[in-house]
């Protein structure tokens, strides 16, 4: 059977995932075979994931960080209501968060056996702390903030949800896993060191430009994470607080190679060009007399009808609509000026 040509991100414009850096792709290639689930039997992978995740504690602004390279955001969410559920000291747990978290969230709720509460956002696509601390009660063991929605690109009040959080007993995550790779060089206040969060997750393989899978889970207390722990009688290891077991060192060394090539110039530089990239999309959208939804961060939405959509995937062009029915367009690092000018060189003719 021949084999598939490898994937090109020539036309794709609604990946939150996009091409690993150089030095990610060759770390992923070296660590294939290796198993960070088993420390003790790896111990190469096992010290560049203590490396990775110390990386990331840099990036999200928390200097003692306890966590793990994850699979991805899904998993980060799950483990996140899982510590939760774990610490809490009730028999009907349930979740705070708004309608712009991740669909993951559902997930995690049908898993974990945990009620999900989603609280209305506000008029700036932001969740809303009065709407969330109207469905916070003592039964909640989590309230969920997002830094960067995967819909709009908005950044939740973080230091607000926080309080809302602890003044219930309860933790706080922070859903970072687009954002957390540009955050660093805005002035949101999103991260541990802005407000009194207590998990988030953060991925590399998005904005990091790691390979994928390589998702980042962390929490500010050992005891967060330890409340994952289960104990591993045949391993070497006597505990694992991860989700999965045997996991692909390719995504730890993948991940710690991007942060360690990146971090922090290179990131800054991706950024500026993103950003640039996406305000530059935004003005070619509204001068031609769409509804754009402003990019506070490097993702776009407009107000595109259904056909025009259909004939620009028609021409090849992997773009996707938000929940609302906008056009998305998330300018991640592989996205040039030249390929969205030939997009709007496509724009024009199909609206022609």
């Amino acid at each position: 059977m021949q084999v598939a040509a490898s994937q090109s991100f020539r036309r794709v414009l609604s990946s939150m995932c996009t091409e690993p850096h150089p030095a990610a792709r060759d770390a992923a290639e070296r660590f294939l075979a290796s198993n960070p689930g088993d420390p003790t039997t790896y111990p190469s992978v096992s010290a560049l994931e203590d490396e990775a995740v110390s990386l990331l504690g840099d990036i999200t602004g928390l200097s003692n960080p306890h966590g793990y390279v994850a699979s991805g955001g899904t998993e980060a969410n799950i483990q996140a209501v899982r510590a939760a559920r774990n610490l809490a000291a009730t028999d009907d747990p349930n979740v705070v968060a708004p309608e712009s978290a991740h669909f993951s969230f559902q997930k995690a709720a049908d898993v974990l056996g945990v009620e999900l509460r989603l609280a209305a956002v506000a008029d700036d696509r932001r969740a809303d702390p009065d709407a969330m601390a109207e469905l916070v009660d003592d039964d909640t063991v989590l309230v969920v903030g997002i830094a960067g929605t995967t819909e709009y690109g908005r950044v939740d009040p973080i230091p607000a949800l926080a309080d809302i959080a602890h003044d219930a007993g309860a933790l706080l995550h922070v859903d970072a896993a687009w954002g957390g790779f540009v955050l660093p060089f805005t002035d949101y206040e999103w991260n541990f060191e802005h407000a009194a969060v207590d998990t988030m997750g953060i991925d590399p393989h998005k904005m990091g430009q790691a390979a994928v899978p390589a998702g980042g889970f962390l929490t500010r207390e050992k005891r967060v994470l330890d409340a994952l722990a289960v104990e591993t009688p045949y391993l070497e290891s006597t505990s694992q607080a991860t989700l999965t077991g045997t996991r692909s060192g390719a995504g730890v060394a993948s991940a710690w190679a991007a942060m360690d090539a990146l971090w922090r110039d290179g990131y800054r530089e991706q950024f500026e060009r993103s950003q640039a990239n996406a305000e530059w999309i935004a003005d070619a959208f509204d001068s031609r007399g769409y509804d754009v939804v402003d990019p506070v961060l490097p993702l776009v939405a407009i107000d595109v009808p259904r056909e025009t959509v259909e004939a620009l995937q028609e021409r090849g062009w992997r773009v996707s609509p938000t929940g609302s029915g906008e056009l998305r367009i998330v300018c991640m690092p592989h996205v040039t000026r030249a390929m969205l000018e030939e997009f709007v060189a496509d724009l024009d003719a199909v609206r022609a």
